[in-house]
């Protein structure tokens, strides 16, 4: 007797990768879609700091804002250097340079679409794919780099901490913040491992109709798991992380220097690091409003006069939201067309 079974399986499968190609580019089209338009709405509607933050610019010294550039250029590259080590440890040869783009793209998909990094998380994992890279890889590079972020982000907290309570002054506030930070930090990445373990058929049928998502929890599942248990890795990746992390802090120092204030970096760090973790946990998208108060605030309690604080601040917003803005835009276009 003859078996069609093979065939059969081999049809099946098929068409369950024309389907699952077609998902990913029809939410590709619509995510281009969706992200051009909230570029266009988040330009519109905060056009005013932008005109500011020109302004601004001239009145600041020359040399320290080309210093503040190329710091916040150093930021791109260790954001690649972290996708580009975990390709390597999967035996992937693929140049650090042709990532970079990826960093500054994955910036605006961030800021267009504020969803606690998921927009950026969606554009970039889309990018690796069109690049030729396995979805399971890119799920792989997704979560390594997830966890070594929020690694960083955790240890840059509590350094915060203990130069504050060493050198300044540590608030309650200041603590709870920090305690519900830490949950977060913690409950992310370690969500997102628990969606890896987690067998597609255990979620119910309502989920798995949501289009795309049998697909990402497929590509979870699917992601090698000898990456995921690299500690060599992910001391690279949380080290390339932290440097991020302490090039906007210094960033920041510059700006400063930028209007004539001089500043130790010990006071700049953790006011930089406790803005931004009031900026996660807000729900005000970007943390606008929110982190620049924050950071003033924490700069004038250091003793920065309020004036400098606020405008080193809205310099450093200018350097890390509204600079990358166009090109990210251009980029974003150029790796999702």
């Amino acid at each position: 007797m003859v078996s069609f079974t093979p065939q059969s399986n081999d049809k099946q499968s098929e068409k369950v990768s024309l389907k699952s190609t077609l998902i990913t580019r029809r939410l590709r089209v619509w995510f281009l879609s969706l992200l051009f338009f909230a570029g266009l709405v988040l330009f519109v509607t905060h056009f005013s700091e932008l005109e500011h933050f020109a302004q601004l610019l001239r009145q600041a010294m020359p040399l320290w804002l080309i210093v503040g550039f190329l710091l916040q250029s150093a930021t791109y590259f260790s954001a690649a250097a972290v996708w580009h080590q975990t390709l390597r440890y999967a035996g992937v040869r693929y140049s650090l340079l042709s990532l970079v783009p990826l960093g500054v793209a994955k910036l605006f998909s961030d800021q267009a679409l504020p969803s606690g990094g998921m927009s950026g998380t969606v554009f970039l994992v889309a990018s690796l794919n069109r690049r030729g890279i396995s979805r399971p890889l890119c799920m792989a590079i997704l979560l390594v780099s997830l966890v070594a972020y929020y690694l960083a982000y955790l240890l840059a907290a509590l350094a915060s901490i203990a130069l504050l309570w060493f050198y300044h002054d540590l608030h309650v506030w200041i603590v709870a913040v920090t305690a519900m930070f830490c949950i977060v930090a913690v409950g992310i990445p370690a969500g997102a491992l628990w969606l890896r373990r987690r067998k597609k058929q255990s979620f119910s049928g309502f989920l798995m109709r949501i289009p795309g998502l049998a697909v990402l929890l497929n590509a979870l599942g699917d992601a090698p798991g000898y990456l995921l248990q690299s500690p060599e890795l992910f001391i690279k990746t949380t080290l390339l992380q932290g440097t991020i992390f302490l090039l906007d802090a210094y960033t920041l120092n510059v700006m400063l220097y930028a209007i004539g204030q001089d500043a130790s970096f010990l006071v700049v760090f953790p006011s930089f690091v406790i803005a931004s973790m009031v900026a996660t946990l807000g729900p005000v998208p970007l943390g606008l409003g929110t982190f620049e108060a924050t950071c003033v605030a924490m700069l004038t309690m250091l003793g920065i006069t309020l004036e400098a604080a606020f405008t080193a601040t809205l310099l450093l917003r200018g350097f890390t939201l509204w600079l990358p803005m166009f090109p990210g835009l251009w980029l974003a276009k150029r790796e999702l067309r």
